[in-house]
């Protein structure tokens, strides 16, 4: 018995899990009025070569979820037997084909008016929209087009599940609305649009809740720490930071549960609390020395890893009075993460120019600034930045006023940075 490669690969390239596909093949059966009956079994049957020539009505079902022939597919009939003629309409193939696979063009995909239930397959395509976004987001910054896109997301996920085929389906719709509300709601903090991203946060809670996701729970958990941080209310990013940690996915995957702490660390170093700052980021780096990395996990965590949480640490170091291993943490953050995520790199590396000057190193610090502008070129300073730009600037001048060096920082940067604004 050979394996079916073809298959496999088709399932690669589409993102499905084996459950996902027999999911999707069923939705579409149902959308035709039929049984769907595709179990993980079947689907595992179909890639290890056992079953080599599925029913007609499967086989009509993989091609428009897979956008593949079945040849294409590696399914041949036995050789006594021709392929029998199709029992399904051409035109809603055609169709669904075309809602499942037309959708790489455009950020966020466009609804079609399609005849059949709202099942997997929908899931899937919106999501992949997000992954788009959340893209975006890591190489930009967030920005207003992003925040309204997102938004857009997120209403074509709640329309959807009105017509959802399951209860399991509306939630997973839910879920991704909540995801989508919570990429506008970091695009308006990006821009330094606080009160629309908390209003954002708030609706993205609630529809975690309706999604009854803890990972959708955690990330706008996440979110509002760093909101709250940047709104002073300090406070509050200590009690985000630990509603965060309570939320149930943080007790299977530490990944999770390390992002809640140094998110929680951050919090309790703003307030000088330094003990329990040092602490919350022991925790932080305990939980992912045990996190897995072949976890299958959503793309917006993708920027979480030991690089970033260097890139935190580094913050807690310096708010908590040691600059000199907050520059070290930065300088390890920056050898580390990915040259994608272009916004991050730029903001660790404000990091480690604010260090640098809290230690008083200030020719040092305003280098490192240079770099900053240089990550970012081509595109608009995120508000956010320009906000910790104009604080590095006060910083600057309170460590030097009236100086040749705070001049010439101002005679350099003062044009890219008004032109961003």
């Amino acid at each position: 018995m050979e394996a079916n490669r073809c298959l496999t690969e088709a399932l690669g390239q589409s993102g499905f899990t084996q459950a996902e596909l027999a999911e999707a093949v069923n939705d579409y059966l149902r959308s035709l009025g039929r049984d769907g009956t595709v179990s993980d079994r079947t689907v595992r049957h179909w890639l290890t070569g056992k079953t080599r020539w599925p029913h007609p009505r499967q086989r009509d079902a993989l091609e428009a979820v897979l956008g593949r022939s079945v040849g294409e597919l590696g399914f041949r009939p036995p050789a006594d037997r021709r392929s029998p003629a199709r029992t399904e309409d051409p035109v809603h193939r055609r169709n669904f084909l075309t809602a499942v696979t037309g959708t790489t063009a455009a950020v966020v995909p466009l609804v079609a008016a399609r005849p059949y239930a709202v099942g997997t397959a929908d899931v899937i395509r919106l999501r992949s929209g997000l992954d788009a976004l959340t893209a975006l987001d890591a190489s930009k910054g967030g920005h207003e087009a992003l925040e309204r896109a997102a938004l857009a997301g997120a209403s074509e996920a709640l329309g959807l599940q009105k017509r959802a085929a399951s209860q399991r389906i509306r939630q997973r719709l839910f879920g991704v609305a909540a995801n989508y509300t919570a990429s506008a709601a970091r695009s308006a903090m990006d821009a330094w649009e606080s009160d629309r991203a908390h209003g954002h946060l708030n609706r993205a809670l609630y529809l975690a809740g309706m999604a009854k996701d803890p990972v959708a729970e955690l990330q706008v958990w996440n979110l509002h720490a760093m909101l709250a941080l940047h709104r002073g209310e300090f406070s509050q990013a200590v009690h985000a930071g630990q509603a965060a940690q309570a939320t149930a996915v943080t007790r299977r995957d530490p990944l999770f549960a390390s992002l809640a702490h140094a998110r929680t660390a951050i919090g309790r170093s703003s307030i000088g609390d330094r003990q329990d700052a040092l602490r919350s980021l022991g925790h932080a780096e305990e939980a992912l020395a045990k996190a897995g990395t072949d976890e299958s996990r959503p793309s917006w965590l993708a920027f979480y890893g030991p690089a970033e949480l260097l890139a935190l640490a580094s913050v807690v170091r310096d708010r908590t009075g040691d600059s000199a291993g907050a520059e070290a943490a930065s300088h390890r953050a920056l050898s580390a993460i990915p040259r994608h995520f272009r916004r991050n790199r730029a903001l660790a590396t404000l990091q480690l120019a604010t260090a640098q000057l809290h230690q008083r190193d200030a020719d040092q610090a305003c280098a490192s600034t240079a770099k900053v502008f240089a990550l970012m070129r081509g595109n608009a300073l995120p508000g956010r930045m320009r906000s910790y730009l104009g604080d590095f600037h006060r910083d600057l001048i309170t460590l030097a006023p009236g100086s040749g060096l705070v001049r010439e920082w101002e005679d350099r940067y003062r044009s890219e940075w008004s032109q961003a604004r």
